[in-house]
């Protein structure tokens, strides 16, 4: 008899598990805390880290920030104390966090799977048009630790969440760009331009374009240090090499080298962030700018500006150009967008701002958004402004930023949305190559299925 009612107690016991799991994804699972802290970026400045727990466990989330930002991006809230941490510090965003945001949010009791309406929820909290009450870097940290929370909620990747929450149907592995020669204000060199980066587009997959990425990277330290000395391969902010080189060509022809050493000639393209902004003058561009005696006879005017970025694309095989001029020379820029097929990327120009970015669908000033989440300040907003530009036919490069933590999100929002091509600095340095790693364990896990953009990075649904 004690055999029969353990074997049924047994049974309803198992019958109960079973259907608790059925039912488990539609059980309401608020908010239980937030806490947010102040941390370290990659450059030693202070940001803004976020705990946020649920029935799920905890979910943590860090902010980054940019070095060369422009005017347009929503506020990055710091303290601007110059008796601590050079007035770096986010005490007054973290304290947003503690004393606002997460009572407010708790009391408003909404599931961690309606990602649109808790990000509304926070806009109209802060009630600004560029998060200047709270922060755009206190409102991102809770945004982006909510959408993992919804992920988990979900018991999906995050890569696939962030795929459910844009509409995305069709999950496609980005290109890397990687920035392998750092100069403007992300290095302590002469050189103007900011980024020079490699794109493995001949290679199979991801993981095929990260060793020929890795290898094409450790050919160019050898180039350099044989041509400028061992200290020349110190490295910038986002680990790519800072020769103290004046010439921008210098550094394209250093790239080819390498890329031919490694045998990848013809596989592997190349981009550049310009960040023209920070050398725009009296609307002409000094490419001396570091130096503090340049000659203002030498600046350049727009148009010659433009015309030497199409030498440059005629005699290296360069397929990106990003902020190729001021972030409000918009005349600059249409022109050169409708002189080149090459993909020329808004940062500075729209800074993730669906304001910013249908004035240049308007004006034809360039034909990829440079996606960062920071730059607007939640995950919906960064959605929709993808959405957005891929509704034009533009491309997005998804970015992070010079200051960045060992958060991994933009590698799952790379996937997510399956825009083709990210840039998330050097193979060097474990703030930057945690996102590629990131992506190598979504290859993996995706094994046959997983695709690859290469030579579709601009549109890889096409």
């Amino acid at each position: 008899m004690r055999a029969i009612q353990n074997g049924t107690s047994l049974l309803l016991s198992k019958l109960l598990s079973r259907n608790l799991k059925l039912n488990y994804s539609t059980v309401k699972m608020p908010i239980k805390s937030i806490k947010a802290r102040q941390i370290y970026d990659s450059r030693g400045n202070p940001t803004v880290e976020v705990d946020l727990v649920t029935e799920n466990g905890l979910f943590r989330a860090a902010v980054p920030s940019g070095a060369s930002t422009g005017v347009h991006e929503a506020l990055e809230l710091r303290d601007n104390d110059k008796s601590m941490y050079h007035g770096k510090s986010v005490f007054k965003a973290v304290d947003n966090i503690n004393s606002i945001i997460a009572p407010e949010l708790l009391k408003a009791n909404i599931e961690v799977t309606e990602q649109t309406e808790i990000d509304n929820f926070l806009l109209k909290l802060d009630g600004t048009p560029n998060k200047s009450k709270l922060g755009a870097n206190a409102i991102l940290g809770v945004s982006l630790a909510v959408c993992k929370a919804g992920a988990a909620k979900k018991s999906i990747p995050l890569y696939k969440w962030i795929a459910e929450l844009a509409g995305n149907k069709e999950i496609v592995l980005p290109v890397p760009a990687f920035n392998v020669i750092n100069g403007g204000s992300h290095a302590g060199n002469k050189l103007a331009m900011q980024e020079f980066m490699i794109l493995p587009v001949g290679a199979a997959n991801f993981t095929e374009a990260m060793k020929m990425g890795s290898e094409v990277y450790h050919y160019l330290k050898a180039g350099i240090k044989k041509k400028f000395g061992l200290d020349a391969t110190a490295v910038g902010d986002e680990g790519g090499f800072a020769p103290n080189i004046l010439e921008n060509k210098e550094a394209l022809n250093l790239i080819i080298n390498a890329i031919k050493t490694a045998g990848y000639e013809g596989k592997i393209k190349i981009g550049m962030d310009v960040a023209a902004s920070e050398f725009h003058k009296d609307g002409k561009y000094d490419l001396d700018f570091k130096n503090e005696k340049s000659d203002p006879a030498t600046y350049l005017e727009p148009e010659a500006l433009k015309n030497l970025y199409l030498d440059f694309v005629k005699e290296f095989p360069i397929v990106s150009i990003e902020d190729p001029f001021d972030q409000d020379g918009w005349e600059s820029w249409s022109a050169l967008t409708a002189a080149t097929p090459i993909q020329i990327v808004g940062d500075d120009l729209t800074v993730t701002n669906p304001i910013r970015i249908k004035t240049a669908i308007e004006k034809k000033a360039c034909n990829c958004l440079l996606l960062k989440v920071n730059q607007i300040g939640s995950v919906t907003e960064s959605i929709n402004a993808h959405n957005l530009a891929k509704s034009a036919g533009w491309g997005t490069m998804v970015s992070h930023r010079s200051g960045e933590t060992e958060d991994t999100f933009i590698a799952d929002l790379v996937v997510g949305l399956s825009t083709g091509q990210i840039k998330t600095g050097a193979p060097c340095r474990s703030e930057r190559l945690c996102k590629y790693n990131q992506i190598l364990r979504i290859e993996e896990e995706l094994g046959a299925s997983a695709k690859f953009a290469g030579e579709k990075f601009r549109n890889p649904s096409a």
